[in-house]
């Protein structure tokens, strides 16, 4: 899906999780590219273009289960030094997450995060960022397991395949204070 918004800018260290998830980066995206990624400041900013097209080299070369991955290397170098403080439950991930995202994205007419349904064992999110959803879902998967709120994640909808917006599903059998915390159900 092709993403132009000239004013959207990521922060580094979300770039840089790739480097946190390949064993062999030079293999996977060639030295020129790596060489690129080395010269990337954590806590600068760059064009949404330059992790968008880092995603879909990596997609083509390493498949769903990379970009998991680097969806949860993401959170650990970005976020979760933050916000661990912050989480104890699976409610504080599922309302969270646009201010998540937001913290590392800016721009004007940039997407973001709402949740949809909540109540004990599951959340449906809406989301209408251009980052590749196994990319969000690796950020997900690692920030409920960081409050031990473990969840299968199933994506209903997503733009990729022609719908107006990415919807997921969190379902898991934890539904005491690891999940709810002090959020209300929907």
């Amino acid at each position: 899906m092709a993403y132009a918004n000239p004013t959207h800018e990521t922060i580094g260290s979300d770039i840089l999780a790739v480097l946190g998830v390949l064993r062999f980066p030079e293999q996977i995206l060639g030295a020129e590219q790596v060489a690129e990624l080395r010269r990337i400041q954590p806590d600068a900013w760059y064009p949404i273009t330059t992790l968008l097209e880092l995603l879909r080299a990596l997609a083509k070369k390493g498949g769903h289960a990379s970009l998991v991955q680097m969806g949860r290397q993401l959170f650990r170098d970005s976020h979760q030094a933050r916000l661990t403080p912050r989480l104890s439950s699976a409610g504080d991930v599922v309302f969270g997450i646009d201010a998540m995202y937001h913290h590392a994205n800016r721009g004007q007419d940039i997407g973001g995060w709402r949740v949809v349904r909540f109540s004990a064992g599951l959340a449906v999110l809406e989301k209408t960022t251009p980052h590749h959803c196994a990319l969000e879902e690796g950020i997900l998967h690692e920030a409920l397991r960081i409050v031990g709120a473990e969840s299968l994640i199933v994506q209903n909808h997503c733009r990729e395949r022609g719908d107006a917006l990415c919807e997921f599903e969190l379902h898991s059998s934890v539904k005491d204070h690891r999940w709810v915390g002090d959020h209300a159900t929907t």
